[in-house]
């Protein structure tokens, strides 16, 4: 049985000596960009779509949490069955899964159909978004993946801080009384244009040393980060009740469970799900830290700003995406530098974007405690250096984390950087969302106070996200990655 499904699996493609095929990876890039707007475009539309289908909070929270559980949980199993049967096929079927998905959602009569949709919607980017780091780790030459790192970078902050710009924009527009439903309606022409490129420019890899799937792995790591995504999603919004210290403490006993058959297993001369050498790397392990602090920051603090801008200061999808304009645009240049002066720099790029990022958070709940009226004016400066800090260390991460990963392990360890990105974004929502909204009062002092003093102490929370990101940073390998 084990020959057999050795010898189906797709030989992994050698990169060519100095060429970096820019248009299978903006095909797949394209795909990664689609998958990390949808965690985010959603949030401006929650207003709409709580009006429309009449749903409740809980609701609201699960058109949320449905797509990052499924996302969190099934992605490293993804990357195992993309070693296995080929990334372009399992590439192929995210994006189809996907974009059938947004169709459900775009058409969905109700809050309960919206939720069913939208964890088969995240399940379509558990199978494309680990293959997009694959393939540029197995067909970019080692000495251009900075490049290509930097534009993956680029490409997730973009969708990351102009996810609620681009909402507010497609809400606003209303085209044919769409409302809200555009959002998940414009996933499609996309969607199908993906797939034609992706038939006709992606080429098939697996990896050799793949012989059968891991499955007592995938189940425990997937009921581990079951029981460890579902309560930090779902924990505040529930008031932290004993079934959620349940789910963590099943989660740590799971998680240990799971190294245990993976040991077994590699002892046996098996393929476990996850190897567990990859984390003996240095700039791996620190770099999964540096990316669940990352991500747990910017997931958090975009949340609490859209609630704040929306609720608290009652602007429009539209308005409150305007906002974040700005920001955007100094994340795109300042992750532009990134990218330029990593090889020659290394981590002291990091260094200075960590400091900036920290200083940003801190600067911003200093201004907001010392007096002034919060309003879009005020935070749009500390915002922008924020993003500023924020294009010089999250652009590099990416390549922080895979630069030294050899090719035949660059699937799973792909999938353990998505599933980090998803698990601290999780984890921020979850702490920073109970700060954010133990701290939001508006019956007691008014919607506007009751904001900015909400958005005060979330600045704060952060802060001490981002100090710890950069206490990581300052433990990394000081040179890049070697070229080879």
């Amino acid at each position: 049985m084990a020959s057999s499904q050795q010898s189906t699996s797709p030989p992994v493609a050698a990169p060519k000596a100095d060429a970096i095929p820019w248009l299978t990876i903006a095909v797949v890039v394209a795909a990664l960009f689609m998958a990390v707007l949808d965690s985010f475009i959603v949030v401006v539309a929650d207003p709409a779509i709580e009006a429309d289908l009449h749903a409740s909070a809980s609701d609201v929270q699960w058109i949320l949490a449905g797509y990052q559980l499924s996302y969190a949980v099934f992605i490293i199993t993804a990357t195992r069955l993309a070693d296995l049967y080929g990334r372009k096929r399992i590439f192929l079927l995210g994006v189809a899964l996907f974009t059938l998905a947004s169709v459900a959602c775009a058409l969905s009569p109700n809050a309960g159909s919206l939720i069913a949709a939208r964890v088969i919607q995240g399940l379509g980017a558990a199978l494309m978004v680990p293959q997009v780091f694959a393939y540029v780790t197995v067909l970019v030459p080692a000495a251009r993946r900075h490049s290509v790192y930097g534009v993956l970078g680029i490409v997730m902050g973009m969708a990351t801080i102009g996810g609620q710009l681009i909402g507010g924009l497609l809400i606003g527009a209303d085209l044919f009384h769409s409302g809200w439903r555009l959002v998940f309606w414009v996933n499609v022409p996309i969607g199908i244009v993906l797939f034609l490129l992706t038939v006709r420019y992606v080429p098939e890899t697996g990896s050799a040393a793949t012989r059968k799937l891991d499955m007592p792995g995938v189940l425990v790591l997937s009921v581990a980060l079951f029981l460890l995504v579902l309560p930090l999603i779902q924990g505040q919004q529930a008031g932290w009740p004993g079934w959620v210290w349940a789910c963590f403490a099943g989660s740590a006993v799971a998680f240990g469970s799971f190294v245990a058959v993976e040991r077994g297993l590699e002892r046996r001369g098996g393929d476990p799900l996850v190897p567990l050498t990859l984390f003996r790397q240095r700039s791996f392990s620190l770099g999964i830290i540096l990316v669940l602090a990352l991500y747990a920051l910017i997931y958090s603090y975009y949340l609490a700003l859209s609630v704040t801008m929306q609720q608290g200061l009652n602007m429009s999808a539209l308005g409150a995406g305007l906002v974040y304009a700005p920001a955007a645009t100094a994340f795109f240049v300042f992750s532009m530098v990134a990218s330029r002066t990593i090889p020659k720099y290394g981590r002291r790029v990091l260094e200075i974007g960590a400091v900036i990022l920290a200083s940003g958070y801190l600067a911003t709940g200093l201004l907001l405690v010392s007096g002034p009226r919060i309003t879009p004016l005020l935070v749009i400066p500390t915002l922008i250096v924020q993003s500023v800090g924020g294009g010089l260390v999250i652009t590099p991460a990416l390549n922080t984390v895979l630069s030294r990963v050899k090719p035949e392990s660059a699937g799973v360890a792909s999938g353990v950087l998505s599933t980090a990105q998803q698990c601290g974004g999780a984890l921020g929502v979850a702490v920073i969302g109970a700060v954010f909204f133990s701290s939001f009062h508006p019956s007691t002092v008014g919607r506007v106070a009751a904001a900015g003093h909400a958005f005060a102490v979330a600045s704060f929370g952060v802060f001490v996200i981002a100090v710890i990101a950069g206490m990581v940073v300052f433990l990394l390998p000081k040179a890049p990655a070697a070229q080879a």
